[in-house]
């Protein structure tokens, strides 16, 4: 057997060591927004919409939601001081039905606008009207009294409910289907539909706006950030295979141009949170698509004094400015 010279064995193994340091890692956000001409923007976010909506295991859904009636059934019914709250039932897919709240705000003549009101962590349907929820500001309540129908629905499961689907995908398909709910209603006007939410809400509202074009404004509060803050000290209920491979939040948040876009993000978040840093590193990756489609006006982010909370002036500032509905006499 030939002797092998000791200086080429340690060259070459130093060689394959540089070699495996400097390889690159699985790549990342593959299918991140590339600033360019309006006709590739949008064909960019129906690329990245259609690979999403595969991911998330919803895409056999969004292809036959016409053939799965919503059959809505009305559970409950009672008034309050300027609006109606109703629980409705209404079908997700064929093997399975969920449960909404209504709110039809009273002495405001049709059509109206509405908005879907998502709830964060520890919440549910109905956090948005409940006083004890403080960071919430009565949000939903605040939105009736104004003059919108609000649905809200619960999207903090942790665990799937069908075989096959992801988490994610469950909670955002539900909020779809109260888009679809509210399209059936007759006092609402469908070109006049927003979204918003706080925290884990703030999520939902980015994925709605991002995933379900006829959403007219998102407000996104306490939520702005980038996946690499959400790896530590967060649920990560927000991750599911192939997310990070393709997108980070900024490109999902650019699946809202140029509809109108407000991120709130308050300057006391902690700093292992949702900071104001972190929030205005990934605007300035959204900004780009927004221009691109002669929109720039359209995409705000709103820094206030408070914590992990809602602005409810801002928020409702933005919706009144987007959605135009009348307050009540």
């Amino acid at each position: 057997m030939r002797k092998e010279d000791p200086f080429v064995i340690m060259t070459v193994a130093a060689a394959l060591l540089v070699g495996a340091a400097t390889a690159p890692a699985d790549p990342l956000r593959a299918m991140r927004y590339e600033p360019g001409t309006p006709e590739a923007a949008r064909a960019w976010q129906e690329r990245v919409r259609a690979e999403l909506a595969t991911l998330l295991h919803i895409d056999d859904l969004a292809g036959k939601r016409d053939a799965v009636p919503l059959e809505p059934e009305t559970r409950t019914r009672e008034g309050r001081d300027g609006y109606a709250l109703e629980t409705v039932s209404l079908r997700a897919t064929p093997g399975r039905t969920f449960t909404a709240v209504v709110v039809r705000p009273e002495r405001v003549e049709a059509p109206l606008a509405a908005v879907v009101c998502i709830h964060g962590h520890g919440g549910n349907r109905m956090t948005p009207f409940d006083p004890a929820k403080k960071e919430y500001r009565l949000f939903g309540e605040v939105l009736a009294r104004r003059g919108y129908v609000v649905i809200s629905t619960d999207v903090g499961q942790h665990e799937v409910y069908e075989p096959g689907r992801t988490l994610m995908g469950e909670r955002l398909w539900d909020l779809i289907r109260c888009v679809d709910y509210l399209h059936t209603l007759p006092e609402v006007d469908a070109r006049r539909i927003g979204c918003a939410g706080l925290s884990l809400g703030g999520e939902m509202a980015m994925w709605l706006g991002a995933m379900d074009p006829r959403v007219t404004a998102t407000s996104s509060c306490g939520f702005l950030t980038v996946m690499d803050q959400m790896e530590q000290n967060h649920c990560m209920c927000w991750k599911f295979d192939g997310l990070r491979e393709r997108v980070d939040f900024a490109d999902i948040y650019a699946l809202v141009a140029p509809r109108p876009l407000q991120c709130q993000n308050g300057r006391q978040e902690p700093e292992t949170q949702f900071t104001v840093s972190l929030a205005k590193q990934a605007l300035a990756e959204i900004r780009p698509i927004y221009r691109d489609l002669n929109a720039e006006d359209n995409v705000t982010l709103h820094v206030h004094d408070g914590g992990h909370e809602i602005d409810i002036e801002a928020l409702t500032d933005f919706v009144e400015k987007h959605l135009g509905a009348p307050r009540p006499e």
